[in-house]
């Protein structure tokens, strides 16, 4: 049952590695969402790095994704 806890205690912690990413996440949709029909590596710029800020932000709450 330890792993269960530590599961929810690390998704407790989501909402705030996302409000910690906002802006990159918000400029992430912006691509996505100005493109008719996306295809694979449209907002991979983008993507990559609003992946990077919430690994970063992650790492230092000392938790994983």
């Amino acid at each position: 049952m330890d792993s269960v806890k530590k599961a929810k205690n690390r998704f407790r912690q989501y909402p705030l590695i996302l409000s910690k990413c906002r802006n990159e996440a918000s400029n992430y949709a912006k691509c996505v969402l100005s493109k008719d029909s996306v295809n694979i590596n449209d907002c991979e710029r983008e993507f990559g790095i609003f992946k990077e800020c919430l690994q970063k932000t992650a790492r230092n709450l000392r938790t994983k994704l």
